[in-house]
């Protein structure tokens, strides 16, 4: 019987013990790195989502460790992606919408190259997100031993995917189908006798919101929950640049449509955990699942109606942050199910698969290493993190920096009636960002804690930012010091932003792709 002819997603694998893996006599580990698209940390029934389908990953968390406040910080898929690969943040390697492609300089940093150059056996398939500077797409496949990448946005539709096309017959719907190319990569790897690092990057659940027909079967005629802060009428007291961008003005149907559009988006991501339990299944058969870690994410989160919002990009927490679970199976079982709210990022991925293989990362990285937290989770690997909006409308751009218990976040842009902005959330209390603390007296002690933050981190951004990608004037429109007259004569003309919605009705207009 197939995983296309019962839901992969209601079976839940119970995978014996397995003999040592012929990459275990290196005294390597195989690394594998999942990774879905746009999807929040709250999409995920191990982090509390009661309405959405995913046995495999609550799996994975219940023998692993789940993060809570797992963040991207640049939440869109091109920068992201490129900061998952490098461990840099996006002003450092360049790479995003409106910036340009990747300098070959910083993929060859990597850690799938830098692995395979020190006797890994890798390979990535899905949706990729970028292509190199002055280079044809095609140039990605040789850094792999195995290759099923696609352009763009990649498709939904099997059939379409050049690198998994063999497998729409069974599997026409391209998640699935990355389990059985994922499959096959494992017994290749197998063969190959070295320890191996398998990427796979899924399409789900980005937009348009297409999912396998017997994964949406599952969610037919449901209601869904809505969160505390769904609607425009919990961003009044969010800043008016935030109003301006794309994720306000465009991404309706979330709050048109909610019940319609989260049994997609779920539906979407049912077919991941689907995908999740064929790659296990597969470990599990080849002997491999012993010395297999499994680190599992998403390059960004999604408002899905949060604050009125429908799209990412924002560094409010459900734009921002996305599920991370890390299941190491050579840890004691007494840490199987362990918790940690440490502040993480995407850009952590690159240096903790570094210390997994043992393989020396490149100096000067701007990631952690997070297995110290494997053992301990109540740990910490930072007192702040930095997040990002460097694209898109210059009214939404934006630059934060965030702890366990605090978030700050400071809105530069001053025109069009607009002034700048602070805004501060007590997210250890309001994790729904329902009240801004700013202004409040009675919070001005984390808030001069987090301005010092924000500078320390504009310091850094003064100092490192990558020449010749735009991001030159940064240093400047981020600084809360300088007043807005001197920043925009640093700004290129820009679409006249959107005025806030009043009352909650937004421009309608079609999203845009990225």
């Amino acid at each position: 019987m197939t995983s296309r002819s019962i839901p992969a997603a209601l079976v839940l694998l119970a995978f014996g013990p397995t003999v040592a893996s012929a990459a275990g006599a290196t005294g390597k580990p195989n690394i594998v790195f999942l990774f879905s698209d746009d999807q929040t940390a709250r999409a995920v029934g191990c982090y509390g989502n009661k309405e959405v389908i995913t046995p495999h990953l609550d799996r994975l968390a219940a023998e692993g460790v789940r993060f809570t406040n797992h963040y991207n910080t640049t939440s869109i898929c091109m920068a992201s992606r490129c900061s998952v690969l490098t461990g840099l943040y996006e002003y450092r390697h360049g790479c995003n919408f409106e910036h340009g492609d990747l300098e070959r300089r910083f993929i060859e940093q990597s850690y799938p190259v830098r692995l395979r150059q020190a006797g890994y056996f890798t390979g990535f398939a899905g949706k990729i997100g970028f292509v190199l500077q002055g280079e044809r797409f095609e140039a990605l496949a040789s850094l792999f031993d195995q290759w099923a990448g696609g352009p763009g946005q990649t498709f939904y539709e099997t059939e379409k995917n050049e690198g998994i096309a063999k497998y729409a017959a069974q599997f026409p719907h391209c998640s699935r189908a990355y389990g059985a190319w994922a499959q096959d990569f494992i017994k290749a790897a197998k063969q190959s006798g070295k320890p191996f690092c398998l990427s796979v990057s899924f399409k789900a659940p980005h937009l348009p919101f297409s999912p396998d027909p017997i994964d949406l079967k599952l969610y037919s005629g449901k209601k869904f929950t809505r969160p505390p802060n769904y609607g425009v009428e919990h961003a009044k007291h969010l800043s008016p640049q935030s109003q301006t961008s794309r994720a306000a003005t465009a991404y309706r149907e979330w709050v048109n449509d909610y019940d319609n559009s989260a049994a997609h988006y779920y539906a979407l991501i049912t077919g991941v955990d689907a995908a999740v339990g064929m790659i296990r299944e597969g470990l599990a058969r080849e002997g491999l699942a012993d010395n297999t870690v499994i680190i599992f994410t998403s390059d960004n989160g999604y408002s899905a109606g949060a604050h009125g919002f429908g799209d990412k990009v924002l560094p409010y927490e459900e734009a921002s942050k996305s599920p991370l679970i890390i299941y190491d199976p050579r840890l004691p079982r007494s840490q199987a199910g362990t918790v940690s709210d440490a502040v993480t990022a995407g850009v952590d991925m690159a240096a903790t698969i570094f210390a997994l293989s043992g393989v020396p990362a490149p100096a000067d990285r701007d990631g952690q290493n997070l297995l110290p937290l494997l053992t301990k989770p109540q740990g910490r690997v930072r007192d702040y993190l930095p997040l990002f909006n460097f694209w898109g409308i210059k009214s939404a751009q934006s630059m934060a920096v965030v702890t366990p218990e605090w978030k700050y976040v400071y809105w530069y842009y001053g025109d069009g009636g607009m002034t700048p902005v602070e805004e501060l959330f007590h997210i250890g209390a309001d994790r729904f960002e329902l009240a801004n603390l700013a202004a409040d007296p009675r919070s001005a002690a984390p808030l001069a804690a987090m301005r010092k933050h924000y500078d320390a981190q504009l310091a850094h951004l003064t100092r490192d930012v990558v020449r010749g990608h735009g991001y030159e004037p940064y240093p400047v429109l981020f600084d809360r010091m300088i007043a807005w007259t001197q920043k925009s004569p640093l700004l290129k003309p820009d679409a006249a932003p959107n005025p806030p919605a009043a009352k909650g009705a937004r421009n309608k207009k079609k999203a845009s792709t990225p």
